[in-house]
């Protein structure tokens, strides 16, 4: 098995960041405008794209420290693998340790996750500091895979 993982800080408190983790609003606001669902424990997000989406069913959610998702449906590569939120206090900065654990194989389509997920991660960034994001469809677009 193989991992994307990806460490980020914001200036900002971890509760800022987890609520934009946490929240349909805020995960609409970085990562895509087409969010629906509730996100608690147990419930499923359904992410969408325009070349298709993800549904993520809340494992784990740690106030200000963690979020874990499962994902249950999606691209097969996907499907099984978890997404790791992990929130700490650094200074002025939260810092995020992101980890997308689990796939099978580094296949193509992986590197190409990978890729997004930091851009997504920038997006995020600058939700909670400027109060911007740059949320699909107005992501930064890298292949033709959009």
């Amino acid at each position: 098995m193989v991992d994307i993982l990806h460490r980020v800080g914001i200036t900002a408190s971890p509760n800022e960041v987890y609520q934009a983790l946490t929240t349909r609003d805020g995960l609409a606001a970085w990562w895509t405008d087409d969010t629906q669902g509730e996100s608690g424990i147990g419930d499923v997000i359904k992410f969408r794209f325009l070349p298709g989406g993800f549904d993520m069913k809340v494992l784990e959610l740690e106030p200000d420290r963690r979020v874990l998702w499962e994902v249950v449906d999606g691209p097969e590569e996907w499907i099984g693998t978890n997404v790791v939120w992990e929130l700490k206090q650094e200074g002025d900065y939260t810092i995020i340790l992101f980890q997308h654990l689990g796939w099978k194989e580094p296949v193509e389509f992986m590197y190409h996750c990978s890729t997004k997920w930091a851009i997504y991660l920038m997006s995020l960034k600058s939700l909670v500091e400027t109060g911007k994001g740059a949320p699909s469809p107005r992501d930064v677009q890298i292949s033709n895979w959009h």
